[in-house]
């Protein structure tokens, strides 16, 4: 006889089997992860609202995925948007989690991490220059700390100001929020331009090299997030050992503490009352112009890698056959 589903509401919202394992090694409940997104939802929905969500979702006895697509059976009171994805050549219809209800019924579909689109619905402007700081596979974050220093020097030589949070994985996002005039090629090419600087201070510890074979044991500053990108968001959960959250710090702390620290267990008592993604972000900044012209002389990291990837495979085959 099959066991009864245990069903609980909130919002208008059916929450099922809350006391199931959420996935191996999360240490987790379904109820932890339902617990934890309905108690910072005034903090982490700011950051998704009215942006296209990607979410990674966790099914029992399934491999995690990424869902873009409303799925058929969702309620009709969640917000959509439809975007043409040239890369499938066809259109997607992202949700948009705007309020409580729709991020609980994501978490009960068991949707952990929440990664929204970098440039809201309807808008043609980009609203934060991101950097990410990925470390080299096996290596520590008191590596990311340095390369954070870095990026923080870079930002303070170019006269900008930014906030920094975990990326809930192995590394550190930086955010610069900037004034609403920025076009998202101009924003991009500030962030290339602001991650060569910052690899120009100590080419030892940092890089930009966009293949992974030419980074030698750096952290890789990544200046892609930007245009269609997403990047996760402040407070989000991530399939990850343990269920870390990415989670807002002063610079200053950086180099006390590790991205296992914050946890849906842990953030809540770390946080308190507080929102400290909103109120350390800095205002809203121009970009300098000698920032831009350096940026835009700077290949397209994706583009750069793709040629170079082609020109190594043709000089692979050449060497094949001469042997």
């Amino acid at each position: 006889m099959a066991r009864a589903k245990t069903v609980e509401e909130r919002d208008g919202v059916e929450l099922t089997n809350l006391d199931q394992p959420l996935f191996d090694g999360a240490g987790a409940t379904k109820r932890d992860l339902v617990d934890y997104l309905d108690a910072v939802r005034d903090r982490i929905l700011p950051g998704l609202r009215d942006r296209a969500l990607t979410v990674m979702r966790v099914r029992p006895g399934q491999d995690p995925f990424m869902q873009k697509n409303l799925p058929k059976y969702a309620p009709e009171w969640i917000e959509t948007v439809s975007v043409w994805a040239e890369a499938s050549h066809r259109e997607v219809h992202y949700p948009v989690c705007n309020d409580r209800r729709t991020l609980l019924w994501y978490a009960n579909q068991r949707s952990v991490e929440y990664h929204p689109a970098l440039i809201p619905v309807g808008a043609t402007r980009a609203t934060h220059l991101i950097l990410d700081l990925d470390p080299p596979a096996g290596d520590d974050f008191a590596h990311v700390v340095r390369a954070a220093a870095l990026v923080r020097r870079a930002l303070a030589d170019s006269g900008l100001a930014g906030t920094v949070k975990t990326s809930g994985s192995k590394g550190v996002h930086i955010f610069v929020p900037l004034h609403e005039d920025v076009e998202v090629v101009d924003a991009a090419a500030a962030t290339r331009a602001l991650a060569a600087r910052a690899e120009r201070l100590d080419p030892e510890v940092a890089t930009t090299a966009f293949i992974k074979e030419d980074r030698e044991g750096k952290v890789f500053l990544d200046s892609t997030r930007a245009g269609g990108a997403t990047v996760v968001a402040a407070y989000s959960p991530r399939v990850r050992p343990g269920l870390p959250v990415s989670f807002p710090l002063d610079w200053d702390e950086l180099p006390d503490v590790t991205p296992a620290d914050f946890t849906v267990r842990t953030a809540l008592d770390r946080l308190g009352d507080a929102d400290p993604w909103h109120d350390r972000m800095p205002e809203p900044q121009a970009l300098p112009a000698d920032l831009l012209e350096e940026g835009h002389a700077i290949p397209i990291a994706r583009v750069q890698a793709m040629h170079e990837g082609k020109r190594r495979a043709r000089a692979r085959r050449r060497n094949e056959d001469a042997t």
